[in-house]
């Protein structure tokens, strides 16, 4: 491994750490560093998992100011989550590549337009006098989904969780950022398992993006928390239109 591998691989951590805990999408930029370097696309994609979960963890320790008070929800949502990814991870293993291609842009534009209509959806839910929850079959179906394609894929697996927890949950965005870095974790949790198992895993990478991305997580989190709720939106929907781009040009 060149000197040059290890610190564009370690700064592509930190940076996609930084993402994840803002928005989400942070695999776009370890996994083509990855490829960039001549890794196959699966083992980019397994390490990719196991190397940005340490960032997800780091995110949640600096978010668990919000996470105390959220607890039972939290872990009623992990299962989702944690069953979406072993899903996800098992068809990355059977599957072609291609098989999630066409319709992975579509999922994020969608998820796009839920995060641009969610103070409208939070006031109709108001208006209908719903406390905390609104339709959770839609939510608990969305989420397990997501736990699908974070386990197989998982770039801008944010994103499509913080669509789905806006028009579902009656929360601040903050809060919502908070139980969406956990969400992310148990999903790259249980697909790392299944990836650690099967080997193929470039463990040397995996190291580097794990020491960025937990450097990362801190970062975006300190940032994430002090952005007010139009910006945040704001950011997330731009980097959700660049993941669009980049992924319909690959």
């Amino acid at each position: 491994m060149s000197l040059l591998e290890v610190v564009v691989l370690f700064l592509a951590g930190v940076i996609a750490g930084i993402l994840n805990s803002i928005v989400g999408s942070g695999g776009l930029v370890t996994f083509p560093a990855m490829l960039a370097f001549g890794y196959s696309p699966l083992t980019a994609n397994m390490t990719n998992n196991v190397g940005v979960l340490p960032g997800a963890l780091s995110g949640a320790y600096a978010y668990r100011r919000e996470l105390k008070t959220q607890r039972a929800t939290v872990l009623r949502l992990c299962a989702l989550s944690l069953i979406g990814g072993l899903v996800g991870a098992l068809l990355l293993l059977v599957l072609p590549a291609a098989a999630f291609k066409a319709i992975v842009p579509v999922l994020i534009g969608l998820a796009l337009v839920l995060i641009v209509v969610q103070p409208w959806i939070q006031k109709r839910a108001a208006g209908r006098e719903i406390k905390t929850e609104s339709n959770p079959l839609l939510r608990n179906t969305g989420l397990f989904f997501t736990g699908i394609y974070g386990g197989y894929f998982g770039a801008a697996q944010g994103i499509l969780l913080m669509s789905i927890l806006g028009a579902t949950i009656k929360e601040n965005i903050q809060r919502l950022n908070s139980i969406k870095i956990v969400l992310a974790a148990c999903a790259n949790l249980s697909a790392g398992v299944v990836f650690v198992i099967r080997g193929g895993i470039a463990w040397k990478a995996a190291a580097l993006i794990a020491i960025g991305s937990s450097i990362g997580g801190l970062i975006g989190a300190h940032i994430g928390r002090r952005l007010p709720a139009p910006v945040y939106r704001t950011v997330i929907v731009i980097i959700g239109l660049v993941a669009i781009a980049k992924l319909m040009t690959n």
